[in-house]
């Protein structure tokens, strides 16, 4: 729905979403009443960034501590944050009830007027998401660019809901939008460009089972039209089986070999290849310089020209330049795109060299499967910290790696029983394992046992909220007490 005059919305869940939500709509005349379990000593820093619109003449009606049904009794449209799981009874009774349930990204979705990127995946969502952005602003401040002078709006399940800078979004921009599942499962709008990175186990404490999390990330192919075009890494089974699911048209991105009917990014002679088919023959841009290969496939650029550590990361270039092709963006536009790109706080980010060693914040590696592409991207004698708080996700993996490329295993927080639990540390001698209660323990620890030439690696496979708000509060608690070593 656009029509929000006079509409009640209920909006629960205080936090990011909640609140860029609530300015929207109550900015379109809709009565809001934001709803939050926490009690008001919790919630000063969200009333005194939405007492503005009480001084404009929208005022918030608030309702804490709990969720009573009776909010429903006159309410129009129930409005969640992604942290809002669609169990609760409040949200239950909403869609008995027939109230229609939306989040800002759906509300964005059916407002914005420029072209969409939507990217969803198990992992190297963020960095994808930021790496297309870094490309397409590199496009927007080159004046040979068709793009120069055009805007790029970064946003969704990172950063600021884009819902918040809509006023602004004009029809010639382009928005670039990391979609979790928490956020697809509203969704009834499909992005232009929908992509599929990978599909891992992961959020099945809020799921329940892994086919419920993979129906959730379909839904980003599922309202695309004929004329959309979806993106899905080949070398993923879960990812690759959406691939009939498509109405449009269809890229894809891996280290796995091409079908020669297939359209994408690829490597070949340690480059990134794209192949551009004769059913993308209005995609004309990427035909720009000579480069000494068939006509339909043209190189981007050598592996060694990525910043980025790791093959997980070589995928979300594979993954960034494919996008960019979809985008019509030509070669000599993606490569200093990709080649000036920093990476992304707490995704294996460099901290310091102490103690003959590097030590790297991968915070970001709340599953298992995170855990070992991180473990992967280092070939040095690993110390590696793991642990926080499990997801209800299998680490018998994790730990045949482990035992393979691990010195030695620091585990933290609550998950670290069972993580030693699952593990079979006795296969070999090699390995050694302390448990630590904390993050500071667990640093303490590392500094005292490592070796010149090793690496210290925070990738945890669990989530913070043992000790932590959220992951970036747990890599800076990090690095900050790598910093303090001496």
């Amino acid at each position: 729905m656009q029509e929000w005059q006079g509409k009640k919305v209920v909006i629960v869940g205080a936090a990011r979403q909640g609140i860029a939500l609530t300015r929207y709509l109550a900015g379109q005349g809709a009565r809001i009443v934001l709803n939050d379990c926490k009690p008001a000593s919790e919630l000063f820093d969200a009333r005194e960034a939405l007492k503005e619109l009480s001084d404009d003449g929208y005022p918030i009606e608030w309702v804490i501590g709990g969720h009573p049904l009776s909010l429903l009794d006159t309410c129009d449209v129930l409005g969640v944050s992604g942290g809002v799981p669609l169990t609760l009874p409040l949200v239950r009774k909403a869609n008995s009830l027939g109230i229609p349930i939306v989040n800002d990204s759906q509300v964005f979705m059916e407002v914005v007027p420029c072209k969409v990127v939507g990217i969803t995946g198990s992992a190297g969502k963020t960095t994808t998401t930021s790496l297309v952005g870094h490309i397409l602003k590199t496009a927007t401040s080159d004046s040979q660019s068709e793009l120069y002078g055009k805007r790029v709006w970064i946003g969704g399940n990172i950063g600021i809901p884009l819902i918040t800078y809509i006023e602004d979004i004009q029809p010639e921009d382009i928005a670039v939008m990391e979609l979790s599942s928490f956020q697809l499962e509203l969704m009834t709008k499909s992005p232009h460009i929908a992509v599929v990175l990978n599909i891992s186990p992961d959020h099945l404490d809020r799921h329940v089972s892994m086919k419920a999390y993979i129906n959730a990330k379909t839904r980003i192919l599922e309202f695309q039209t004929a004329s959309d075009t979806a993106v899905i890494g080949r070398d993923d089974a879960n990812a690759w089986s959406l691939s009939n699911k498509v109405h449009g048209g269809l890229m894809s991105f891996g280290l796995s070999e091409m079908a020669h009917d297939q359209n994408g990014a690829f490597i070949k002679n340690d480059s990134v290849y794209m192949r551009i088919g004769r059913n993308n023959a209005g995609r004309t841009h990427l035909m720009k310089g000579n480069f000494n290969v068939d006509p339909k496939e043209y190189r981007l650029l050598s592996r060694d020209r990525i910043p980025l550590r790791g093959e997980h990361n070589l995928q979300n270039v594979m993954a960034a330049c494919t996008i960019s092709a979809v985008l019509d963006l030509p070669v000599e536009i993606m490569q200093p795109g990709i080649e000036s790109f920093e990476g992304i706080p707490h995704r294996l980010e460099f901290i310091r060299s102490w103690g003959g060693a590097d030590w790297y914040n991968d915070s970001i590696a709340t599953t298992p499967k995170r855990a070992m592409a991180a473990i992967h991207s280092f070939d040095m004698p690993l110390v590696l910290l793991a642990g926080g708080r499990d997801k209800n996700l299998p680490w018998m993996e994790f730990g045949e790696m482990i035992c393979q490329r691990v010195d030695h295993l620091i585990l933290f927080g609550e998950a670290s029983q069972k993580i030693s639990q699952e593990m079979d540390l006795s296969v070999t001698e090699k390995i050694t394992v302390t448990q630590c209660v904390g993050l500071y323990d667990a640093v303490q620890e590392a500094a005292r046992i490592v070796q010149p030439g090793e690496v210290v690696l925070l990738s945890p496979g669990g989530t913070s909220f043992d000790e932590f708000e959220n992951y970036e509060q747990r890599g800076e608690y990090f690095a900050q007490l790598v910093k303090e070593l001496h």
